[in-house]
């Protein structure tokens, strides 16, 4: 990595003899992307049906993170972790490669929709659509890589939103205590 290319050799310097296990200062090939993962919906309400701008659930999770001496492990991986879990379902044309990705797709949905649940749009929400924001992380400025940080994205087909889809205390999905309809 860039790292080990400007200073390696002084770290080897350092290392070896003593620790000779071949551990290594820095990871042998760091993250070098930032990935954003954002939702957009469809809303059915009293005035028709409109589709919302995109909203970043990174970066919501983000300003939770920011500042916060012991952030919620739930800011900091449900996302991520589940949009890997999507990806390593689907294949490059967004088509589920067994029973996993079909778990997958409900996954990502229950989370859109939970985050989707705090804000107020005036309607219902009948779809949504995800979308992932791929960018390359510069070299650092030392460095003779060239790297591209224009954004690329992965953008998922529209979903039809159902009562499995809605957070526990959502609309119709709600119980009381004895399990029958409010």
């Amino acid at each position: 990595n860039t790292l080990t290319k400007r200073h390696g050799e002084a770290v080897d310097d350092w290392v070896y003899p003593e620790f000779e296990q071949n551990w290594k200062l820095f990871a042998p090939n760091p993250l070098q992307q930032n990935i954003a993962v954002h939702v957009r919906a469809e809303i059915a309400g009293a005035d028709g049906r409109r589709t919302t701008a995109w909203m970043s659930l990174s970066g919501e999770d983000g300003k939770a993170i920011r500042g916060n001496l012991l952030p919620s492990h739930i800011h900091q991986n449900e996302l991520r972790r589940g949009w890997d879990f999507y990806l390593n379902s689907h294949d490059n044309e967004n088509r589920a490669n067994g029973l996993r990705g079909r778990l997958s797709e409900q996954y990502i949905r229950r989370i859109a929709m939970l985050r989707l649940s705090e804000h107020d749009y005036g309607g219902t929400v009948e779809r949504i659509q995800i979308r992932s924001e791929t960018r390359s992380v510069a070299a650092p400025g030392w460095s003779e890589e060239k790297i591209s940080t224009k954004p690329s994205y992965r953008v998922l087909p529209w979903w039809n939103i159902t009562a499995a889809d809605l957070p526990a205390d959502a609309g119709g999905a709600d119980k009381n205590a004895e399990g029958t309809d409010k």
